[in-house]
This record gives structure tokens, sequence and C-alpha cells, in this order.
């Protein structure tokens, strides 16, 4: 009888625990909801990471890779780096966290060129670099989020490949000078202060590439967890920039600004398509923490650098007969001045 009593009790305690179980599996379930089976996937935000965004393309993931790993090798050498740990550290951070929050299928890597100019740029196969004149432009690391977001959206859609592909149609020759050796009568600098040969069509975007990428980054900005307003703010502080300061902006990056359209569609995706959210990530203290670091990394570079440029002068020896010449009588003790000699 007892062990009758203890099974019933068993049992029904089991059953508890196994509907219990299932409520809170459904709970948390519905607390996400799950990407919607609608036919266009591009509008709903919960279907990041389980669409493709690619567009299609002759050249393969593995090719576009190997050719992006060739210019950034390029760049790595011959352009200015910022190498301090902290500062670098903190931008990959950032870079990390768009870059799950994305429908990017490769890996990104993300490096910070000494450069005022405000700017940032993608190549083929996931390498973006950014310039230390946007991270002083910035206003918080939200704003610094968005520029990242958007030029990972350029890698998930793999607008160079398929803008590789579309003008290989258009004219053949364009995959065989890809991997010619790099001359400067075809390629073009990044900007007026770096001598970094790369293949204009690395660099420029179409107009329907650029807005996808606006449409796609913000996306990847909410759902990282910033606040997707900080885009529009970065968007009025470059346009103000390039007014203000010409040169300050790099042409590439300003080759299709953020003109009154795309501010317009921004705005509207922001409201429609961007679900509110109660908080959004703040880390704007580590971020001029940030700034200040890298402020004090590029004095102490320059620094370095005037003194290792600065010029030196040389002490010639005296010829045989002129004053300074030791070998009429003059020692090594004799420390006093030339005599300069009135001409008659």
């Amino acid at each position: 009888m007892l062990s009758i009593k203890r099974f019933r009790i068993a049992f029904f305690g089991m059953a508890a625990f196994l509907v219990f179980g299932m409520i809170t599996v459904f709970a948390d379930t519905a607390a996400v909801r799950p990407c919607s089976d609608a036919r266009n996937k591009m509008d709903d935000v919960y279907c990041i990471g389980q669409r493709n965004v690619a567009h299609h393309s002759i050249i393969s993931e593995q090719k576009e890779v190997a050719i992006g790993q060739k210019y950034a090798e390029e760049i790595n050498r011959t352009a200015k780096l910022v190498k301090d740990p902290v500062v670098t550290e903190y931008v990959n951070r950032v870079e990390q966290n768009i870059a799950r929050s994305s429908d990017a299928k490769i890996p990104i890597t993300v490096r910070v060129i000494d450069s005022p100019e405000i700017n940032a740029f993608t190549l083929p196969g996931g390498f973006i670099y950014v310039n230390t004149g946007l991270l002083h432009a910035a206003g918080g690391e939200a704003q610094l989020a968005g520029v990242l977001a958007h030029e990972t959206a350029h890698v998930a859609c793999r607008h160079w490949a398929s803008d590789a592909t579309k003008q290989t149609l258009l004219q053949y020759a364009m995959i065989p000078l890809i991997f010619t050796p790099m001359s400067y009568p075809v390629y073009i600098g990044i900007s007026e202060g770096l001598n970094l040969g790369i293949p204009l069509a690395f660099l420029k975007f179409s107009r329907g590439d650029e807005q996808q990428a606006d449409f796609l980054g913000l996306q990847y900005m909410w759902k990282a967890g910033y606040d997707p307003d900080a885009y529009l703010a970065m968007f009025a502080k470059i346009i103000q920039q390039g007014r203000s300061t010409p040169g300050s902006v790099a042409g590439v990056f300003m080759d299709h600004p953020p003109t009154q359209e795309r501010i317009i569609n921004a705005e509207k995706e922001i409201k429609t398509i961007l679900p509110e959210r109660s908080e959004y990530l703040l880390s704007d203290s580590e971020f001029q923490s940030v700034q200040e670091r890298l402020n004090d990394f590029l004095g102490r570079t320059k620094k370095i650098e005037s003194t290792s440029n600065k010029p030196t002068l040389e002490k010639r020896e005296p010829k045989s007969g002129q004053p300074g010449d030791t070998s009429r009588g003059q020692t090594s003790a004799d420390d006093k001045p030339p005599v300069l000699k009135r001409r008659d």
C-alpha cells in the first residue's frame, strides 16, 4: 500500500514538472518572435541571420576573400595603422557585436588607419578599415556602430562581388585586371594622404548598394542593441563637416553622401520596421576613454616622428689653411671660435 502511494506521488510530481516545464518553454518561445513566413524577409528583423541577402555573383566567397586578403595585406604594409591595443580591441569588439547581429556569412576584420579624414571603407571578403578622423568625429559608440553596421551590410550583401560580376559581363577584361600587379595609372589611392594602390571598383558602390547598406545597417544596429537614431546623427555630422571643412571627408566616403532621400528613407524604416526598445546600449564613457587614449597615442607617435625626422647638423672637417684648421698650431684644446676675415 505504501509503495502504491509513493508511486502516485512520484507520478503526479513528474507530471506537474513536465507541464510546468512546457509552459516555461512556450513562454520563452513566445517572448522572441520567430522569423515570419513572409515572402520578403528583408523587412523582418527577426529573420536576421536566417535569410540570404547576398547578391548573385560568378565569384565565389573563397575567391572574394582571397582577393580582399591580397589588398588588405597591401594596406597593412603601406598605411599607417593604429596599433594601440586598447583602441584596436575596442573598435574590433564593437564590430564583432555588429557582425554577430548581421547576415554576414564570412568573418569580418576591422583595422584603424591613422588619417584625419572622416572615412570608412570595405574591401572584398570582409576587411573593414576605419580612419581615426571618423573616431574623432563620432559623438558616441552608437554613431561608430552605425558606420560599422553600414560597412558590414556591404559585406553581407557581397556588393563588391555582385558589381564585379556585372562589370565583367560588360567588360570581360576586368577579371584579369584584378590579378595583375598594381599600377598607379590604373589604381587610385584611398585618400590624398595615403599612397595606397587600390582598385577604384573596390571602393565605389552604386546608389542602390548604398541604400541597401543603410536599410540593413539600421537593422543590424537595432539587433545589436544600439539606438538607430544615432545613425541619422552621424549623417548630419558628415554633411555638416563636409560643408564647413572641405576635404575633411574623404571623397570615396562622399561619393554617395547622406542625401535628403537617404535620410527620409532611414527615418521611415526606423518608424515602420524597427520595433521600439525600452533601452539601448550606452557605452559613451568607454568610447570617450578610447578617444582620449587615441589622442595620447597619436600625440606620442607624432612626437616620435618629429624627433626622428628632425634635421641634424653635420660637422664639416675644415680644409687646410682655413679657420678651424688644427694643422697650423691650433691644438684640440684650443676651443676659440674661428675668426672671420674681412674681404679687402
